[in-house]
């Protein structure tokens, strides 16, 4: 029923700010640090740090690991003893822990109308450099330009975490990757029936390798590949980021380094999208995935993809979301997201040789018999199936840069504002998603925090013309308990010179809100300009309406998700499990 899933909004909306160590200058995530422990921080400073600042911050012991000046930020490894005499400096602002980073794991095309770019109006995202930053990129024969001489399409590579190559020794870069920028070259043939063409086939790639043979790595390196991304923007006309990677919210995204860096390749005029996250099933603390989305894409400048499943089939009608994509509001700073959803679940792209993922799930090799005629089902040295949010957000990332071949002149925020608008808005109430290996059922209800704006459509965001003055922040959303009489009430928070204009509050009662009169009525909270209007970006089942969260059967609860025991928990390992839904997908 509506009102449990009302509880565990409330239970996130409810968490504010905590007093605390959220207070101090030192993040909650190093508060139980050892004296004795070695932990790896990202100091961030007024302003740009000098040499004697780095020796300064490591001088009660320690080394410094990256001079991270584009966000007045250094990353360190220091004993946890240091950690107060750090904090203690009125040079510094914040103290946060460099938190590891994960991976988060796949008809794509035809579900979000690609084939009308390439078909009706030419565009392939040629000229546009994407840079993916990623656990690297293999030369394959699908990723070179088109010609009797193919060269490769890898303009740029960089490794930021050892000293190796920066070809993917993991797989996930390589499969992120192939959904932007595939041109199918290996699944042409007589013979072949099926073609696994990239979002963008034509686009420039950057391979910024920041993951490792396990897919993991660091914020401080994904902070530097960022950095490198904005200062070869001119050089590669990089105009669109891919992270599909993150870690769970600990901090607001005001001082989380992470967050600070998207933030400046946004306002350096690159389009930045990021997975939403592949918690969406976890109900350890009965949120049933609410508050789940991952950092960076707690930012509200950023695209935050959530994963649909295709079905099997290319129409988009009988789409569902997949049951372990991220869900909103974020913690913390009560963010609306993910911001938009797109294909993730079963996809099937790039293999690169003999990495991690190949050898540890050989299952997800493509047989040759799923795309040519009269084929064995033995496995294509070329292909392999992924599922998660990671492989969603490659594919905003190709409908960004097929944009902006179109529209060279858009910003970032005209991009995420046209491709939100635009977004298909028909789903269903609710679906069920069963996994046969745990005999569990998952439900998911089509709301603001669960879809965002919509199915992404690229059809419609070309034949689109709005031009929106602002900037397209996703707005927050508070909530009001009842008190002295007094209903409980939500909130639209904007924030000043954005897209989203002025802010909206409304009791809970009756079988519907005064938010939804309000969207649709003359009181509208959103200006003329806005893709909040009446051609709402939200639609009519969205957040606001009677058959959403903020229904009248409400139970909020005062529980909040932010604990010592909360699911993000610094003592919390991810369970075999949630891999697994991210490596097999569901059905």
């Amino acid at each position: 029923m509506k009102h449990s899933i009302l509880a565990i909004i409330a239970s996130v909306l409810l968490s504010s700010v905590p007093g605390g160590a959220q207070q101090r200058k030192i993040s909650p995530a190093l508060a139980g640090a050892a004296p004795n422990e070695t932990v790896q921080v990202i100091v961030h400073y007024r302003n740009p740090p000098t040499l004697g600042r780095h020796l300064k911050t490591i001088s009660g012991g320690g080394f410094i690991k990256a001079d991270l000046g584009m966000i007045n930020s250094g990353a360190y490894a220091v004993p946890g003893s240091n950690l107060s005499k750090i904090a203690a400096d009125p040079e510094v602002m914040f103290v946060s822990q460099d938190h590891p980073v994960h991976s988060l794991l796949d008809l794509t095309a035809a579900a979000v109308n690609a084939p009308a770019a390439w078909w009706l109006y030419g565009l392939d995202g040629s000229g546009i450099g994407v840079a993916v930053i990623d656990s690297g990129i293999s030369h394959v024969e699908d990723l070179r330009t088109g010609g009797f001489v193919r060269d490769s399409r890898i303009v740029y590579r960089e490794n930021f975490i050892d000293a190796h190559s920066s070809a993917d020794f993991f797989g996930h870069g390589e499969h992120v990757s192939g959904i932007i920028a595939g041109d199918g070259q290996d699944s042409k043939c007589e013979q072949c029936f099926r073609t696994f063409r990239g979002i963008a086939p034509g686009a420039k790639l950057i391979d910024l390798r920041v993951l490792d043979s396990e897919g993991t790595g660091s914020d401080s390196s994904v902070i530097a590949a960022i950095q490198r991304a904005i200062q070869l923007k001119d050089t590669y006309n990089i105009r669109v980021i891919n992270i599909s990677l993150g870690h769970p919210v600990i901090e607001s995204y005001q001082t989380d380094p992470i967050c600070q860096a998207v933030e400046l390749a946004w306002q350096a005029g690159i389009v930045v999208v990021v997975a939403a996250g592949n918690d969406g099933r976890d109900n350890t603390f009965e949120n049933n995935g609410y508050g789940t989305i991952y950092a960076p894409g707690n930012d509200p400048y950023v695209i935050t993809v959530g994963a649909m499943k295709t079905m099997g089939t290319p129409q988009r009608s009988d789409d569902r979301i997949a049951s372990y994509s991220s869900k909103g509001p974020t913690v913390v700073d009560h963010i609306v997201k993910p911001d938009i959803v797109a294909p993730g679940n079963l996809v099937v792209s790039l293999l690169a040789p003999h990495g991690t993922l190949e050898q540890n799930y050989p299952a997800n090799l493509v047989p040759l018999s799923y795309f040519q005629w009269n084929a064995s089902n033995a496995p294509s040295a070329n292909y392999f199936t992924l599922s998660g949010t990671s492989m969603a957000t490659p594919v905003v990332s190709g409908a960004a840069a097929l944009l902006l071949e179109a529209h060279p002149e858009l910003t970032p925020d005209q991009i995420k504002a046209r491709l939100m608008l635009t977004a298909y808005k028909t789903f269903p109430e609710s679906s069920v998603a069963y996994d046969p290996t745990t005999g569990q059922s998952f439900t998911s209800y089509y709301d603001a925090f669960t879809v965002g704006a919509g199915y992404l459509d690229i059809q419609a965001a070309l034949l689109d013309n709005h031009v929106f003055a602002g900037a397209a922040n996703s707005p927050a959303v508070s909530y009001t308990p009842a008190s002295d009489n007094q209903p409980a009430t939500i909130a639209l928070i904007c924030g000043s010179n954005t897209i989203c204009s002025g802010s909206a509050s409304a009791a809970i009662s009756g079988s519907a809100t005064a938010l939804d009169e309000a969207i649709s009525g003359t009181q509208s909270i959103w200006s003329s300009q806005s893709i909040w209007s009446s051609q709402s970006i939200w639609s009519s089942q969205s957040i606001w309406s009677s058959q959403s969260i903020w229904s009248s059967q409400s139970i909020w609860s005062s529980q909040s998700i932010w604990s010592s025991q909360s699911i993000w928990s610094t003592s919390v390992v991810e369970p075999p499990q949630a891999m697994l839904v991210r490596i097999l997908g569901e059905h």
